[in-house]
């Protein structure tokens, strides 16, 4: 990551919920075509969420502790603050001197922005305002939450614009957080009405939701210079599973995430046929 900071923008896009399992079912059978491109040989990687629900596993992601690999460590972490006596901080580690990544790329040079997506993102409290305090500036509003149906496309319309905005000559850390597969999503499903509930299958149609809406984000954000972009989910969420529903509960569920990161060649998107780079976590 020491060669990746400074010289490319990046994109923290965390889908908000998403379960480990939908979301390698959906890529293995094909439905996630814009999303399978960023992901390399074998599919998601199956990592363990820093936390069950949005505040404190964004909080921890946001200190440098990204979802874990699924499988006996020390594993190496893309970014981590200094601090004595880290085990996952490894050589390609890029450590910041700052309390949290926000901070530390800031004084890298990076804009810092982010679009929220669920409550902890609006401002309409002090707890809704630490996230969003992180960043230089940041973008929330009904259209962005959990109750739009378009809440995707609505998000990333805004995140072109922050792009654009931004000087060329200053790299981009943006953070989207997706709202659009928390609860409530049962209206991503083709003839599902509010009494029918969300329901697995309509977490899925969520996703390939935002599957569709994806490419302008992409483009967007490899626009200016290359962009490593980081996708993952937050936390997973149950829908009945062994009696439990919904998440901020230790259930595998909740804790197990899928995971991929990719570097995006300048100009990806817009015609671009050059295919997306899928670093080993060694080369970063």
């Amino acid at each position: 990551m020491n060669t990746v900071v400074g010289t490319h923008d990046i994109l923290l896009l965390t889908l908000d919920t998403l379960r480990y399992d939908v979301a390698a079912e959906l890529a293995g059978a094909g439905r996630l075509p814009n999303l399978a491109r960023l992901l390399p040989e074998g599919g998601w990687e199956e990592r363990h969420s820093p936390a069950s629900f949005t505040y404190a596993s964004h909080l921890a992601m946001l200190a440098g502790f990204l979802p874990t690999p699924a499988a006996p460590g020390p594993h190496p972490r893309l970014f981590a603050a200094a601090f004595p006596g880290s085990v996952s901080t490894a050589p390609g580690t890029w450590t910041f001197e700052a309390p949290d990544l926000t901070s530390g790329l800031a004084r890298a040079g990076y804009r810092t922005a982010c679009v929220g997506g669920t409550g902890f993102f609006n401002r309409s409290s002090e707890l809704g305002s630490v996230l969003p305090n992180l960043f230089a500036e940041s973008h929330w509003e009904e259209s962005f939450g959990v109750t739009d149906p378009r809440s995707f496309e609505n998000q990333v319309a805004r995140a072109e614009e922050i792009a654009a905005a931004v000087p060329a000559d200053q790299p981009l850390f943006l953070l989207l957080n997706v709202a659009a597969l928390h609860q409530p999503n049962w209206f991503h499903l083709p003839g599902a009405t509010k009494e029918d509930g969300d329901t697995r299958a309509s977490h899925a149609a969520a996703l390939e939701y935002v599957d569709r809406h994806l490419p302008p984000l992409l483009a967007a954000m490899s626009a200016r210079r290359p962009c490593f972009a980081i996708v993952c989910s937050d936390h997973g969420t149950a829908y009945g599973e062994d009696g439990y529903t919904g998440h901020r509960i230790g259930h595998e569920t909740v804790w197990t995430v899928p995971y991929t990161h990719a570097v995006l060649p300048r100009g990806y998107g817009a015609g671009h046929t050059e295919q997306p780079d899928h670093p080993e976590k060694e080369d970063v």
